[in-house]
């Protein structure tokens, strides 16, 4: 699996080195233990250090490396890990989703339906890669719209992981066949749905229902 290249488009070259190594480090390509050199790096890559060298220190701040003087260390992305990243999301989705209950959210609403029809539509075709975009999409949207500032930069921070475990987890939810995949969709549905009940407890219930579910999916997909 290479990362999608449509996904690349106006990202820096150190930007778009990251996203390959991170793919590779979380989907266990490179394994933990192994050392990334700059220099083969760069010659992968057809590009000088510079660019490596931010990638590097990018992967370095999400904690999937350490570096270190001979190179850097891969540290890679333990189910511990995955389950420390899937609480910090439901930190920030739950808290942005509660925050959905006050106001009017009519466009965002509206927004949040049109992508659930188009991962429909990626069903069809076949294409999870798409499904795990509009998915990834659909999530942002609602933490963008819930306009506070500091779980917002706390979301930044673990974007590119979630991205990538989304990308790997929906090529595994597409391969247990339609039902599960319009389990997913259904699943995503009923979130709106409760976000349009303007319901504190009825979001708080399907927000916790979703998570769960969710987690043993990566359970499933990942091990």
């Amino acid at each position: 699996m290479q990362y999608p290249s449509v996904w690349l488009k106006g990202v820096s070259r150190g930007e778009s080195i990251a996203c390959e190594l991170r793919l590779q480090i979380i989907k266990g390509t490179i394994k933990p233990g192994e050392i990334i050199s700059e220099n083969r790096v760069a010659a992968d890559f057809g590009t000088s250090r510079s660019p490596v060298r931010e990638a590097l220190k990018t992967l370095s701040n999400e904690g999937l490396i350490r570096l270190e003087r001979m190179g850097a260390v891969v540290l890679g992305l333990s189910m511990e890990d995955l389950d420390e990243l899937y609480d910090v999301r439901y930190l920030i989705e739950s808290f942005a989703q509660q925050r959905l209950a006050e106001g009017e959210h009519e466009q965002l609403l509206n927004h949040l339906k049109q992508l659930i029809d188009k991962m429909e539509l990626a069903m069809k075709y076949n294409d999870f890669v798409e499904f795990s975009h509009l998915d990834f999409q659909l999530h942002e949207a609602m933490v963008v719209e819930a306009k506070h500032k500091r779980i917002l930069h706390l979301w930044k921070s673990i974007r590119h992981i979630v991205l990538t475990v989304m990308l790997i987890t929906t090529e595994e939810v597409f391969s247990q066949g339609p039902a599960k995949l319009a389990a997913v969709i259904e699943k995503h549905r009923t979130l709106v749905n409760a976000l349009e009940t303007k319901d504190a407890a009825v979001i708080r219930n399907v927000v916790q229902a979703y998570f769960a579910d969710s987690n043993q999916t990566l359970h499933i997909s990942i091990s």
